[in-house]
């Protein structure tokens, strides 16, 4: 008897991997929340192009954003914070657009990178930011590009790079959280092979990866972090995607337990999170008052299914937070975008949710519910 191959269809022929859409047999309960149970204010979105649109094109830009707010009332969607804002020539007219809209929409600042090298930067810097607090933002957003992609002289500039201390201290002085993003997914620094679980991630977006080159590891970029956060213990550090080591919670609350200045949110980690529900169960129960409602959400990201703006995404989030369910999508998309895998609910208490969904986030950005 000649054994069939795994990949071979009953006609006969074969199928490739991206072709692999199976349909789960398993009957359980399911649950969907469309409307969160208490009012959510989410601290990690990316909204910038809407903003600059609405600047630029006040009648196609101001109604993308009423579709945006209209969404938000259906699904108790409080507040959303846009963390690409840019700097104090930018923030102006994002601020103008959002501001029909009342409290809905917050901004954050960024640095400016591209000046980093000049011998006044750190001073400039410090005060630059103090301008950017002027005009209305709630805080300073760090991409992963520090760590990564900012370069001087040809060699990546390290997180915890001196030069960059009167930026931290003035934003603790300021009382603007630092929203920082370290590193990513461990399997981002591993070879692309059929070893790697996030395979089908990484071919689809091969500049996503960071195994090889002059790249630090993911453990070389949070150290460099947490000796910024010991550095500066008044200024308060929200370390995105679960202190950027969803896949390993044990990490994160060592961290959590070593800097008090230090918080969480879960932007686009659900999918990490949901996969070990009894460890993450208990890590919100542990760190309830540190852990801020996010989801990375961006428009018109189709392209990352795991982020982008709309009904499904968060009813998703919902779901994971509200219920028990078992073995849902994390992601609206018909092949799992991050990894062929699936999550449970881990069935929040109302205290916890309370401050998960918005009571941590009011209080870090000085915001009301």
């Amino acid at each position: 008897m000649t054994r069939r191959n795994f990949f071979q269809v009953s006609a006969g022929g074969a199928i490739t991997l991206p072709e692999f859409q199976p349909r789960s047999m398993l009957h359980v309960a399911e649950h969907p929340v469309a409307r969160a149970k208490f009012p959510v204010i989410d601290v990690h979105t990316h909204l910038f192009g809407l903003g600059r649109k609405a600047a630029a094109d006040s009648a196609e830009g101001a109604a993308e954003l009423t579709q945006v707010a209209k969404y938000m009332d259906e699904c108790n969607l409080q507040t959303l914070t846009n963390l690409t804002g840019g700097n104090s020539e930018t923030i102006p007219a994002i601020r103008k657009a959002m501001a029909p809209f009342g409290g809905k929409f917050l901004t954050a600042a960024e640095p400016v990178w591209s000046r980093a090298s000049e011998g006044s930067y750190a001073q400039w810097q410090a005060d630059e930011l103090g301008k950017c607090k002027q005009q209305g933002a709630v805080g300073l957003k760090i991409l992963k590009f520090l760590g990564l992609g900012l370069r001087e002289n040809g060699k990546l500039v390290k997180i915890d790079d001196p030069r960059f201390d009167p930026m931290w201290e003035t934003a603790g002085a300021l009382d603007l959280p630092v929203l920082i993003h370290t590193g990513d997914p461990g399997a981002f620094f591993t070879p692309i092979d059929r070893f790697n679980e996030r395979y089908e991630e990484l071919n689809n977006h091969p500049d996503w990866s960071f195994y090889g080159g002059d790249f630090p590891s993911n453990a070389e970029l949070i150290a460099a972090r947490n000796r910024v956060m010991a550095r500066h213990p008044k200024t308060q550090f929200v370390t995105l995607h679960v202190g950027n080591f969803s896949e390993n919670l044990q990490n994160v609350e060592e961290n959590l337990d070593r800097f008090p200045n230090m918080s969480v949110d879960i932007a686009a980690r659900i999918g990490e999170l949901g996969r070990q529900p009894v460890a993450a169960r208990k890590f919100f129960d542990k760190y309830q008052d540190r852990i801020l409602f996010a989801t990375d959400a961006t428009p018109h990201g189709d392209a990352f299914p795991q982020q982008v703006f709309n009904d499904q995404l968060y009813e998703i989030y919902y779901r994971f937070l509200e219920t028990e369910d078992e073995y849902f999508d994390y992601a609206p998309a018909k092949i799992p975008p991050q990894g062929r895998w699936r999550i449970y609910g881990i069935n929040l208490p109302e205290s916890i949710l309370r401050k998960v969904y918005s009571g941590n986030a009011a209080q870090l950005l000085r915001v009301s519910i």
